[in-house]
């Protein structure tokens, strides 16, 4: 299994990251992919993947934080991008749900900056991770003006969430689909339409990437706890009962994927 997205650089796993990789790999987990949400995150993403063999980082500022900007925090996470170990450019995006920690930031100044950022992943044939939440059709017109630019494969959506029409259309540009612990919940998601085995169904299987978010959205029975990379492995076995298929064809080919779309080189 891969793990294509978990944020071992935040503060719930400062006392225990050695502990908690060494477990993943030592469960079978092949590759993690740590990433960052603002310039600090990204740093310290790179500065831990330079210590693990199978740790990768992708670096970026995410719509939460497109309101704090650093003085030339894009040039910063040009400079990073020089690092072997940085796979993709991310996460970033757009997001319109009101946190009660974090408002919306301005529409405008998050565009912006998910911009900037798409150019970037451009300019360095770098893949995109993008994040979203209740901003489909923004996203999709904002990528869609890149159409002709976007790389072969572009990149991925993270914890997809969205109708089967925004999935096909997410499809229809190139990007492979990211599913995390959520995937186990019951019910849909607040200000969502439609339940996430929909999805899981409606995607092709050789578009298919496994996620964490750690530490967020641990899968059940984990659920409320703090999630970890070794558990993308319950998710894993989620989408395969789903699909209909082994564990072991869904492990194979969800890791070709991840190699696909982020060709790891050291």
């Amino acid at each position: 299994m891969v793990d294509v997205h978990c944020h071992l650089n935040f503060h719930s796993f400062e006392k225990d990251y050695d502990e908690v990789i060494k477990r993943a790999f030592n469960k079978g987990i092949k590759k993690i992919i740590n990433v960052g949400t603002k310039i600090d995150s990204s740093q310290k993403a790179v500065e831990l993947a330079e210590k693990y063999k199978n740790l990768y980082a992708i670096i970026g500022v995410h719509p939460h934080h497109a309101d704090k900007l650093e003085k030339d925090w894009i040039a910063k996470l040009e400079k990073l991008c020089k690092n072997s170990k940085v796979v993709g450019i991310g996460e970033c995006g757009m997001d319109f749900y009101r946190y009660k920690s974090n408002g919306i930031i301005d529409v405008k100044l998050q565009k912006d900056v998910f911009v900037k950022q798409i150019e970037l992943s451009l300019k360095l044939k770098l893949p995109l991770q993008i994040h979203n939440r209740h901003a489909g059709k923004e996203i999709l017109d904002i990528l869609s003006h890149y159409k002709s630019d976007l790389l072969n494969p572009p990149g991925m959506f993270h914890c997809m969430s969205g109708n089967l029409d925004f999935l096909k259309r997410v499809l229809g540009l190139g990007f492979y689909i990211g599913f995390d612990g959520n995937i186990t919940y019951k019910g849909i998601a607040p200000g969502e339409d439609t339940l996430l085995s929909d999805l899981i169904k409606a995607t092709p299987f050789t578009r298919i990437v496994t996620e964490t978010d750690s530490p967020f959205l641990a899968p059940v029975p984990f659920r409320g706890r703090r999630n970890t990379p070794s558990y993308v492995i319950i998710v894993g076995q989620f989408i395969a009962k789903i699909k209909g298929i082994s564990f072991e064809k869904l492990e194979e080919q969800t890791s070709l994927n991840a190699d696909r779309i982020f060709n790891f080189k050291s």
